[in-house]
């Protein structure tokens, strides 16, 4: 197990700069990367190489020196174990062969989660064993919502109507998937604890399309049932939150009795976050990843303003989604060095 930073953070301390770590610091941007990408024929074998997995997992670690690695996987990975068919096309994302009738549902099963996701594990406790013992190593998996949106819909949408229409019409049947991905995940992320990840963070990438009370009943309440049966396993195993573009509504999420961390989208604002979450609960977050493109001056404008309204708190620097493709590595390494030396002013 890991101690430093991160972790001690999550455990209420505070340092004079806040740890830092990037969504999707492991990838396309980086040409070692790519380099290792290119000797694998699809995405998905390219997670259940655990050799490769182990290498692009701790090549943003050598570079930057960030507080924490999340292993490299993908959230899709759960539905693929389950039974469901998942593929990757080249510039155009996930593929799922689309649920479209309940009684679907009776191929899916969790017998198998943890045979088809021993690559996985394996590139965990290689990746613990290879990481400095100060840099924490993240698990991760998709929130129930966000996974059920991908197996209904059968891709990305624009307006996740199959999904919605599945969920406002046939609440009984939609939430007999939810408790099946609920058990699933709980499964994956213990299994993930046991091979030797730090702490865990739960993506809810769509939660933001639905209202208020849906979003209570879909989104917000499985994520909990997920951190109370990850804990009755491993109790003082850290879980992050990520509800991505649930606005204000990010105050039902201040839970610190089941989250210990809050990650913010770039849509969030800083000054309303250190007023409303950050006493209640670490935030995580929230610089614009296109910010991370542009670089210069402008990035460090922005990133010394989120510092000056969340560094006084408990607070983990991070994007408010994943870094893109088109960063130019230098400008993370920009990003790292105004964060560790950011000094902090009066409050």
């Amino acid at each position: 197990m890991s101690s430093g930073k991160f972790l001690e953070t999550l455990a209420g301390r505070r340092f004079a700069t806040p740890p830092v770590w990037l969504m999707r610091q492991a990838g396309r941007y980086l040409p070692e990367y790519r380099a290792v990408r290119a000797t694998t024929r699809s995405f998905l074998e390219f997670c259940y190489t655990p050799d490769k997995a182990v290498e692009v997992t701790l090549q943003p670690i050598r570079r930057f020196g960030f507080d924490a690695a999340i292993i490299f996987s993908d959230i899709l990975v759960v539905p693929d174990a389950l039974g469901q068919k998942v593929w990757f096309e080249e510039g155009e994302g996930p593929k799922l062969e689309a649920l479209t009738d309940p009684a679907q549902f009776a191929r899916l099963s969790r017998a198998r989660l943890a045979d088809h996701l021993a690559p996985v594990y394996e590139a965990i406790r290689q990746t613990r064993a290879a990481l400095p013992r100060e840099t924490a190593l993240l698990g991760f998996a998709g929130a129930p919502f966000t996974l059920a949106c991908y197996m209904i819909e059968g891709s990305g949408s624009r307006d996740f109507a199959k999904v919605k229409k599945w969920a406002y019409g046939h609440p009984e049947s939609f939430g007999l998937l939810i408790d099946l991905l609920v058990e699933s995940v709980v499964d994956h992320l213990s299994n993930q604890v046991e091979a030797g990840v730090d702490g865990v963070q739960l993506f809810d990438s769509w939660a933001g399309v639905l209202p208020e009370e849906q979003l209570f009943r879909w989104s917000l309440d499985p994520m909990v049932r997920i951190a109370t049966g990850l804990r009755e396993r491993h109790p003082n195993v850290p879980v992050l939150a990520f509800p991505r573009a649930v606005g204000p509504a990010a105050l039902m999420y201040r839970r610190p009795d089941s989250f210990n961390a809050l990650s913010l989208d770039t849509g969030i604002g800083a000054h309303w976050a250190a007023k409303e979450l950050q006493p209640h609960i670490c935030v995580q977050g929230n610089l614009d990843p296109i910010m991370l493109v542009a670089g210069g001056a402008a990035l460090e404008r922005e990133a010394r303003r989120i510092l000056d309204k969340l560094g006084h708190g408990s607070f983990i620097f991070n994007l408010g989604h994943g870094v893109v493709p088109q960063t130019p590595p230098e400008h993370v390494a920009q990003l790292v060095e105004i964060v560790r030396t950011w000094k902090p002013g009066e409050p």
